[in-house]
């Protein structure tokens, strides 16, 4: 199709200036030759709209509108339809489920709204219409550039450095919030901290969290946590909104408090204000910002569940431990009581060696009986051989029986009494006659007890005396 073909009548929309360009091609169309208009110059009227349609769009930007909503119709697959309109004019608008859904308020009649939208043309219908891409209420332009500018400011002064805020505690004792009574987010914290750790005491410090004195409260309500210091963490929250609902967050004055507690305390600030697209001046200055109340809960208190299941699985790594040293030190008790000897095995021991040399005296005697006597029976036959004097060999020989004899005998007794010197020793050694100058046995569970520390209190011994046995309890210890 020629260019020439190409709807003048929309000239004026492409840039073209006012005045002859249009209204010449209009008037030389008028005047033209009319077999020029023939089968091959008409168009569809699909085509006319799409060739409307790409014109606006292509030479109309995204740009903000404002004006009062009218119309409002949602419609079952979640889009938006109306109409925005002004006193002297009206457009029709469409906003899709995708982009919807980005909205904080629902859009209601009578709402004055400010729309970010593309021109467009509804080719089906020819209809003129804003295809919106995002809507706020009416003002909050300004309340965007007031947020920017405050936080630009405090970001300039290092008040969001990540050097500053304060790590939280893993196990904090006391938890305090600063939230309104009747806010949804009180009850998920609540809940949530009650989840996990029931143990932990909570301070509610209440507040207004929306109006125009909210802002004042809330950071009356930080002053005082950081004049009592009575908690561990504190948690500012509150529940999604808007964002005229969260401005309070985005105050100086809300910030300036927190500022003030986080100097003069050790009180760290989790701030868990709106939902997890909401951002706030409160999320920036707090120590550590959640994307809910709930996760706010989540980050101040330990998982109870997950902590006895730590503990226990110490626990058990503990006795395994404990037993293995346990089965070593009593195997190495085995080795070293394999050298040691019971009182009765050293008595047995003792009478063993005594038996011993008994038998050693008892042989020498005979041998040195048999001796004498084979030397009797030797002399007397020299005797009888040599014929010597026979009352004279009488004589010394009675007299070398008696020598012998008498030293048999001393050496007897000498013998006897060594021995009963000795069984006078192993009786003074005795467990009894110990037992009998006084002393006593003591035992516990079994085993004679050597040491005060193997005992506490309250434990009871078995006293074992010269005569009989009693039995006693610990009241007190000491090793030294």
């Amino acid at each position: 199709m020629n260019s020439d073909d190409d709807l003048p009548l929309f000239s004026q929309l492409t840039g073209a200036p006012q005045g002859a360009t249009a209204p010449v091609t209009h008037k030389r169309r008028e005047a033209g030759d009319a077999r020029n208009i023939n089968a091959n110059n008409v168009i569809a009227v699909s085509e006319l709209n799409r060739r409307a349609r790409q014109i606006l769009e292509g030479n109309l930007e995204l740009l903000w509108v404002s004006g009062e909503l009218s119309n409002v119709m949602r419609a079952a697959s979640g889009h938006y339809y109306f109409s925005l309109k002004d006193d002297q004019a009206q457009v029709r608008c469409v906003m899709f489920r995708q982009r919807a859904s980005t909205i904080s308020f629902t859009p209601e009649n009578g709402m004055q709204v400010e729309v970010r939208a593309l021109p467009s043309l509804y080719e089906a219908r020819g209809e003129f219409q804003l295809g919106v891409e995002t809507m706020r209420r009416a003002g909050l332009g300004a309340l965007f550039e007031a947020y920017e500018r405050l936080k630009a400011r405090l970001a300039a002064a290092g008040l969001f450095d990540e050097a500053r805020r304060k790590p939280l505690p893993f196990f904090p004792k006391t938890i305090g919030i600063v939230t309104s009574l009747q806010a949804a987010a009180l009850r998920d914290v609540m809940t949530t901290l009650a989840r996990r750790a029931p143990m932990i005491s909570v301070i509610l410090y209440p507040t207004l969290v929306q109006g125009s004195t909210a802002a004042t409260d809330i950071a009356r309500a930080v002053d005082l946590v950081r004049t009592r210091e009575e908690v561990d963490v504190l948690i500012i929250c509150r529940g999604g909104g808007s964002i005229e609902d969260l401005w309070s967050f985005n105050e100086e004055t809300v910030a300036r408090a927190i500022i003030r507690l986080q100097k003069d305390t050790m009180i760290p600030v989790v701030s868990g204000v709106g939902h997890e697209t909401d951002f706030t001046i409160c999320d920036f200055i707090a120590d550590q910002r959640a994307p809910t109340p709930t996760a706010a809960a989540e980050l101040v208190s330990p998982d109870t569940e997950q902590l006895r299941a730590q503990v226990a699985n110490v626990t058990l790594q503990w006795r395994r431990n404990m037993l293995r040293k346990l089965a070593a030190l009593q195997q190495h008790l085995d080795h070293a009581t394999r050298g040691l000897l019971s009182p009765t095995e050293r008595l047995a021991r003792t009478r063993e060696r005594l038996h011993h040399a008994a038998a050693q005296i008892d042989h020498a005697m005979r041998s040195q009986l048999d001796r004498c006597n084979h030397q009797w029976r030797l002399n007397r036959q020299r005797f009888f051989n040599a014929r010597p004097d026979i009352e004279q060999r009488s004589a010394q020989l009675y007299q070398r029986r008696d020598q012998l004899k008498s030293g048999l005998h001393r050496l007897l007794h000498e013998r006897k009494n060594s021995l009963d010197q000795a069984r006078r020793n192993l009786n003074l050694l005795s467990p009894g006659h110990v037992l009998k100058r006084g002393y006593s046995i003591v035992e516990f569970e079994g085993s004679v007890l050597r040491d005060a520390g193997a005992v506490a209190a309250g434990d009871v011994l078995a006293i074992r005396l010269a005569k009989g046995r009693v039995k006693a309890q610990v009241t007190e210890t000491n090793s030294d």
